[in-house]
């Protein structure tokens, strides 16, 4: 890297450019760099190229970090924006998360032009979504509806929702709170309905692990708050070995030195169910994170996820 040039690598989509955007202004403001100091590099990965078929079937998330991780491996890029719920939990020797930023709203959104929440969906009506912790959590709450298979895009699914395809949909309202359609969530649903995946809302910053510059300039746009909350939650997934064919979800909260972690899987079909809590101070973010997953294997939580 340049003394004077630093290069962020993103996904395409409009949503991973805003975040890459987002991180770019904040790293100018808090060193006083000049604008053509900071470039952004648009990375195509195989998650984004594959549109035809459920992520689980190919290999999961690390679909959507892969070929961005190579990059930096390349010295390609110096740093890489990801949406940390798309990271897997062991990252490639010699990278680091060397940050992670204030947390945007956790929920997931309920889209629909049709009805005005989930509770009013009629029986049979057509729910799209391509994530199977979403889908087991629908079927367990409302196993009279028809989920059917959604990928795309934020504009994608929101098309497929006009045209007809499905009567409502699920994103992260955080995703669409980043790209100013927060005027889009028919309802935000609560986390006691529909508990998160683990570390939505949250944008991590990847780094080379030896690159202190790189280091040194991302780390004042770290969230400790943030940070902890998904350090316990990627926790709880590690010891499950979740993937994007397990239906787990964790959410990891902190208020005045303590937090709070609730963490559960399901049946893919929604109709066999396992959760628990731990709280603890949130210096013991990991141990809390890992003791709730230890809590959920011993109920029998291998045997949901498989």
């Amino acid at each position: 890297m340049q003394d004077n040039h630093l290069r962020i690598g993103t996904r395409g989509s409009p949503l991973a450019r805003t975040q890459a955007q987002q991180v770019r202004a904040l790293v100018l403001a808090a060193h006083q760099l000049s604008e053509s100091d900071v470039e952004i590099v648009i990375i195509k990965t195989t998650g984004d190229a594959i549109t035809d078929r459920p992520l689980a079937d190919v290999g999961g998330k690390g679909l959507f970090t892969k070929e961005i991780e190579d990059a930096l491996f390349a010295n390609d890029i110096d740093l890489a924006v990801h949406s940390m719920k798309d990271v897997e939990t062991v990252l490639p020797t010699g990278l680091d998360i060397a940050a992670i930023l204030p947390r945007e709203d956790v929920r997931d959104a309920f889209i629909s032009l049709k009805y005005a929440d989930l509770i009013s969906l009629p029986e049979g009506a057509r729910v799209g979504t391509s994530s199977l912790r979403r889908r087991a959590q629908l079927k367990r709450l409302r196993p009279d509806l028809n989920v059917v298979d959604f990928r795309g895009n934020v504009g994608t699914r929101l098309e497929k929702l006009r045209s007809g395809v499905a009567d409502a949909t699920f994103l992260a309202c955080a995703g669409l709170n980043r790209l100013g359609l927060a005027d889009t969530i028919t309802e935000a649903v609560e986390t006691n309905v529909m508990l998160p995946a683990v570390a939505q809302g949250a944008i991590g910053i990847e780094i080379r692990s030896d690159d202190i510059r790189a280091r040194n300039l991302v780390t004042p746009l770290s969230d400790p708050d943030t940070v902890r909350c998904v350090t316990a939650e990627r926790a709880f997934l590690k010891v499950l070995d979740g993937s994007c064919r397990t239906p787990i979800a964790g959410l990891a909260t902190c208020k005045s030195g303590n937090m709070t972690f609730h963490g559960e899987t399901l049946s893919p079909d929604g109709q066999k169910f396992l959760s628990a809590t731990q709280s603890g101070s949130e210096t013991d973010a990991r141990a809390i994170g890992e003791h709730v997953a230890q809590t959920l294997i011993k109920r029998g939580a291998r045997g949901l996820i498989g």
